[in-house]
């Protein structure tokens, strides 16, 4: 019996069936106590391999989604004076958007929940079995001039820009893009088009984007068609969180000193 089952542990190694492995003995044991038929047996020990298999590649596409942090829609407080449109939130949290190859824009002021919205969708892409990929405007912008710099830029955009079916930009506007990093920019819009969604955050409106763009007007406007042709427009509203936290802190702190 031993023997059996060093054999079967062999197999399953070889066979890459890790779950398998080690849930076979205890399925076994209980398939023979409820009389259940090898075929019953033989399927439940197959789901569970599956089971086990997709757990592993959730966890492998979230770890190369490289998200700042791990954040869900249902962790959102909706009824702290957000101005975000639940309703639209949800509905995108379908992904089927993703689907058709659509973006999202998310625009608001700082600190109203842009961030943890677009870490929420591309946490439900992941989920889903998705290739997501997360990172600030100003780390792509990083990025794309190092491999620029070092003559990889196409298999740069091949691998990062074009290989993930979601890529969430964060922070569009927060520091302004020289003329080159505007153009590498638009290149990373301009190949994503009608291919691949693209979640973006900013704190600024469509009007004052050239400003963040080196002033190009033609370039921003060639850039916003592009981006806009298929796209969700998400404007968030509301207090800052991060200030409505602080005075909160504030607040208790002169209750504590007024009561001694």
């Amino acid at each position: 019996m031993i023997q059996q089952q060093e054999r079967i542990a062999s197999l399953c190694e070889q066979l890459k069936m890790a779950c398998l492995a080690t849930e076979w003995p205890g399925l076994a044991q209980q398939a023979a106590q409820d009389e259940v038929s090898f075929a019953d047996f033989l399927e439940k020990l197959l789901n569970r391999e599956l089971a086990a298999r997709e757990q592993r590649k959730r966890a492998t596409l979230l770890k190369l989604a490289t998200m700042s942090a791990v954040k869900t829609l249902e962790q959102f407080d909706w009824n702290a004076g957000s101005g975000a449109p639940k309703a639209q939130i949800l509905e995108l949290a379908h992904l089927a958007f993703v689907e058709r190859a659509e973006n999202v824009v998310l625009l608001g002021p700082s600190g109203v929940g842009k961030t943890h919205i677009a870490l929420a969708l591309a946490y439900r892409a992941v989920m889903a079995g998705h290739k997501v990929r997360f990172i600030t405007a100003a780390d792509l912008m990083l990025q794309l001039a190092a491999a620029r710099a070092q003559g990889r830029l196409k298999e740069y955009f091949n691998r990062a820009v074009m290989a993930p079916k979601l890529i969430v930009i964060d922070e569009i506007g927060y520091l302004p893009f020289g003329r080159e990093e505007a153009n590498l920019f638009f290149n990373v819009v301009a190949k994503r088009y009608e291919r691949g969604s693209i979640v973006l955050t900013s704190n600024l409106p469509f009007t004052q984007w050239a400003g963040a763009f080196a002033d190009d007007q033609t370039l921003t406007a060639a850039m916003l068609d592009r981006l806009l042709h298929h796209a969700h427009i998400v404007q968030v509203s509301g207090e800052s969180y991060r200030l409505r936290d602080k005075r909160k802190a504030g607040q208790a702190a002169r209750r504590v000193t007024g009561e001694k």
